[in-house]
């Protein structure tokens, strides 16, 4: 298993703070991001990943 990378894009990082912090998320999710912060699909889908694994420590953490 190897981590996974980063995103180097900070919009990207802003998208997933952005939609980790939704306690009820807009759908579709991509489009949201894209009308909100200008993400391109691929893009969309590294900040909907990062956001769950936002979550995801969160949990672990609290």
């Amino acid at each position: 298993m190897t981590p996974r990378q980063l995103p180097h894009d900070p919009t990207v990082v802003e998208a997933a703070r952005w939609l980790a912090d939704q306690s009820n998320p807009p759908h579709p999710i991509a489009v949201e991001l894209n009308t909100r912060f200008g993400l391109k699909p691929r893009l969309a889908c590294e900040a909907i990943n990062l956001a769950g694994d936002m979550k995801l420590l969160r949990r672990a953490i609290s």
